[in-house]
């Protein structure tokens, strides 16, 4: 009797940038585990947030007055019909994402800019990792002088807990290092206070912190490290890979 894979292997280093943020956080031990997590994806399908990060990601980018789109949305996904056990969990957890958002939202503060889309967003490919960045949105603000400032958004969501800082700040931080490998045609300049990381539980803002150049160059070189160690990375135990 055959027996079914359990895990897809992802066969050259791959992450979203989250796991990068959580291993540079993370302790030896830790950083395995998230490096195997990357390379054995697996095949059973795990929940994702993307009905939820789509509205806020709306609700950010309208007029942003109040949140009763948002709360409609979330009885809107409640309310819908599921084929499966799994799909009714992914539109409850997908809700509960959002209501916890909107509780949050009284609490939250972002930098006073202009919020868009930017649509040169992609993966970027550190010492050998490629990473998907999760940009949400963009930030820009004019001096005083006429200097354009400019910035990027992501949301961390854990259900009832708070975003660790130090992985908040690492997340950040490769905003802002990231931002500034796109395109300067527009002689727009990053900032570390436009690049920033939006706990989605907490509704706490978490900027780059001052040091940030300093922890992109670090994660850089954890990418080298991340990529040389990929190939020797056993999978978890009793995995059977497609």
């Amino acid at each position: 009797m055959l027996t079914k894979p359990t895990h897809r292997l992802v066969k050259t280093p791959r992450m979203n940038a989250r796991y990068l943020a959580d291993y540079m956080a993370a302790s030896e031990r830790a950083r395995r585990t998230i490096i195997r997590r990357c390379k054995y994806r697996p095949i059973a399908r795990i929940i994702q947030h993307d009905r939820a990060k789509s509205a806020i990601t709306k609700h950010f980018l309208g007029a942003r007055a109040d949140c009763v789109t948002l709360t409609q949305e979330a009885e809107r996904l409640r309310a819908m019909l599921s084929d499966t056990d799994f799909d009714r969990e992914v539109l409850e957890n997908n809700a509960d994402y959002i209501d916890s958002f909107v509780a949050a939202y009284a609490n939250l503060k972002l930098p006073d800019a202009e919020l868009y889309r930017d649509d040169r967003i992609t993966d970027i490919v550190l010492n050998g990792v490629n990473i998907n960045p999760d940009v949400r949105f963009a930030l820009r603000r004019v001096t005083r002088t006429n200097a354009v400032k400019t910035g990027l958004a992501t949301f961390r969501y854990a259900k009832g807990k708070d975003l660790d800082d130090d992985v908040a700040a690492w997340q950040s931080s490769f905003l802002f290092g990231y931002r500034q490998t796109l395109d300067e045609s527009d002689q727009a300049t990053p900032e570390q206070k436009l690049c920033v990381t939006i706990d989605a539980h907490a509704g706490i803002v978490h900027a780059a912190p001052g040091d940030a150049l300093s922890r992109f160059r670090n994660m850089e070189a954890a990418c080298q490290s991340i990529a040389e160690r990929w190939a020797s990375v056993p999978p978890p135990d009793g995995a059977v890979i497609e």
